[in-house]
């Protein structure tokens, strides 16, 4: 499992208002996608969101999403050290996830870009 770069998860009130400082910021434009009823836009290692409180409440949970080479993969290395699979792999947008717990309490996505 080769872990390449963490995202930061920044929740905002105004989407359209934050992207452009974080396009300026990373010197790059913003994917946007909704999942959940969550708008989400994507920019170098910001994940910006917005959306109902009651959806971000649950997404808060997250520490922090980790770029892996293969999702799959990942759960099977994470299981083998005792982390709980919460949620997936499920297909995104952008490839796949899924969300583990970590043996010490600490949640976190795993994401890759592979279409499976």
């Amino acid at each position: 499992m080769d872990i390449l770069g963490a995202t930061l998860r920044i929740y905002v009130d105004d989407l359209d208002k934050a992207i452009p400082f974080y396009e300026g910021l990373a010197g790059g434009d913003a994917l946007r996608f909704e999942r959940g009823g969550v708008e989400v836009a994507a920019v170098g290692c910001f994940l910006l969101m917005s959306g109902p409180e009651s959806q971000l409440e649950v997404l808060r949970k997250v520490a922090a999403t980790i770029a892996v080479t293969d999702v799959e993969e990942t759960r099977h290395v994470l299981s083998s050290l005792g982390a709980d699979i919460i949620a997936g792999p499920v297909a995104t947008p952008v490839g796949r996830n899924l969300i583990a717990r970590h043996p010490d309490g600490a949640i976190y996505e795993y994401v890759d870009r592979q279409q499976k």
